[in-house]
């Protein structure tokens, strides 16, 4: 069986935070398919589930503009408080930090709606703490590619990881031999991304 090493995702090691999936925030993306999106929001959340990897989970002005909660996000965290921000920038409300960093875990996995401002602004902070940052970009988006784009790159430049939804997953499990996340990681892996291949194949 494969060794946990320091250079990876371990899911002991992790955290997980997912960041303004709501309907208005998404309704304006256009960087991607918003669908293409969700599906890798999705598989992200499920993922964190099976391997029991603490999620922290945040809304920015749900009553005034932005909405409640994706219901295919809340489905998965039925019970789960969503963090009500001001802020645009997560990492400067202090109940998101407290959450965050009372894990005590120093691999973060940042995705959200949108890269520019949410995603961006609060992993160049956390990584000026001192904290390893993940984004898994596929399921991330922007008002435009632009605007996605150059903030994959500030972030990058800042020390961020870029990765995909899948590829955290799959760097979760590591190896086919561990038993008890194998069946999961497949339910995953047919339900939306060879699901989704399959689809684009097709076309």
């Amino acid at each position: 069986m494969a060794v946990d090493r320091a250079d990876l995702l371990t899911p002991r090691e992790s955290v997980v935070a997912l960041i303004d999936y709501q309907p208005k925030m998404l309704l304006r993306v256009g960087s991607h398919e918003r669908c293409t999106i969700l599906d890798n929001a999705i598989t992200l959340a499920k993922a964190a589930t099976l391997f029991d990897v603490p999620v922290v989970l945040t809304t920015v002005a749900a009553k005034a503009f932005s909405g409640e909660l994706l219901p295919e996000i809340r489905a998965i965290f039925p019970d789960q408080p969503a963090i009500e921000r001001t802020t645009m920038n997560s990492w400067e409300d202090a109940q998101f930090r407290t959450a965050v960093t009372a894990f005590g875990r120093k691999k973060i996995v940042i995705a959200g709606l949108w890269t520019e401002i949410c995603i961006c602004f609060a992993a160049v902070d956390a990584i000026a703490e001192g904290y390893e940052i993940h984004v898994p970009t596929d399921a991330c988006g922007d008002i435009t590619i632009e605007a996605h784009e150059r903030a994959v790159q500030r972030a990058i430049q800042a020390g961020v990881v870029p990765m995909t939804a899948l590829q955290v997953m799959l760097e979760w499990q590591r190896d086919w031999a561990r038993a008890e996340t194998y069946d999961g990681c497949m339910a995953i892996l047919e339900e939306h991304s060879l699901r989704c291949a399959g689809a684009q194949s097709r076309r």
